[in-house]
């Protein structure tokens, strides 16, 4: 009478505490997911969630039941890794999470390397800017910057140490002169940008080996590097970017790069994630291809 997939609904919408949330997380559309709690309910004679138009939460009988399924399922799932570790094929589905720069980062020699060569995985890959519990949030992997692995995960470095690269237009430049060093930008239309928890992205340097923060001005504020990216090369201002989502732009003179020696090097990205006794065959191949990459950068 049950599937597995209703019970993993229903832990994911308790997870997530949204009907929206948790059909992304799952692949599948909310109206689908709401027959399938629907259905489970009516199988069990039995309400699990109480909804209202703006919230979601679980009825007694909700909480209880979510309480004595999670390790029933987290034993099946293993059960399932376990056979799944001796696929011939590597197959199945992993869920990354990262941020945005990262992803555009790890996209061609990772992500897309590894769907060439196993084409019978699928990856859905999930950028954000807040940092997640990837176990609590039922992704396979995460990618952060080293500093912000948690301790308890494995993590992989992918890449070589990062930049940040303070770039505008030759247009810009002629009509506006240009920084000498990062007081300067104060004088200058810059575009700001805003994080995800709301505050202003105060731009960070190293003068004389100690860390500081400018906070610009400039008629626009933006949440996203390709739009920040656009504007700048519209000579809207100056622009402040990780080096990799504006190398190209500056090779090819589109933009040109101010006060380099005041961006200090970053950490790398890592991969990371949770030890696991029998993980699936493309959790291995997915991990083997992250060392590789891994070595290739420190070559």
């Amino acid at each position: 009478m049950y599937n597995l997939t209703d019970f993993d609904a229903v832990l994911a919408i308790s997870r997530r505490g949204s009907f929206r949330a948790a059909a992304l997380d799952l692949g599948m559309s909310t109206s689908a997911l709401s027959n399938t709690i629907a259905k489970i309910e009516g199988q069990l004679g039995v309400r699990l969630f109480n909804r209202t138009t703006r919230s979601v939460a679980l009825t007694e009988a909700g909480r209880r039941f979510v309480e004595q399924v999670t390790p029933a399922l987290k034993d099946i799932h293993e059960a399932l890794d376990t056979v799944r570790a001796q696929q011939d094929v590597p197959s199945g589905t992993l869920r990354i999470n990262t941020f945005a720069t990262a992803g555009r980062e790890i996209l061609a020699p990772l992500v897309l390397e590894c769907l060439r060569r196993f084409p019978q995985i699928r990856i859905d890959l999930v950028t954000e800017g807040n940092l997640v519990d990837i176990v609590a949030e039922g992704f396979d992997f995460g990618v952060r910057s080293e500093n912000l692995v948690p301790s308890d995960m494995i993590a992989i470095p992918i890449g070589p140490a990062r930049r940040y690269a303070v770039v505008a237009t030759p247009h810009y430049l002629a009509r506006h002169g240009s920084p000498k060093v990062p007081v300067d930008l104060l004088g200058h239309a810059c575009i700001r940008t805003r994080l995800p928890n709301g505050a202003m992205f105060r731009w960070p340097f190293e003068v004389e080996g100690q860390p500081v923060q400018v906070d610009v001005d400039g008629p626009i504020t933006l949440d996203e590097a390709s739009l920040a990216r656009q504007a700048v090369l519209a000579s809207c201002g100056i622009g402040f970017f990780m080096e990799s989502d504006v190398r190209e732009d500056i090779a090819a003179g589109r933009l040109v790069r101010l006060l380099p020696e005041w961006t200090a090097p970053l950490a790398p990205l890592c991969l990371y994630y949770p030890s696991r006794r029998n993980p699936p065959a493309a959790f291995k191949v997915f991990v083997d291809l992250a060392r590789e990459l891994a070595r290739s950068a420190r070559q």
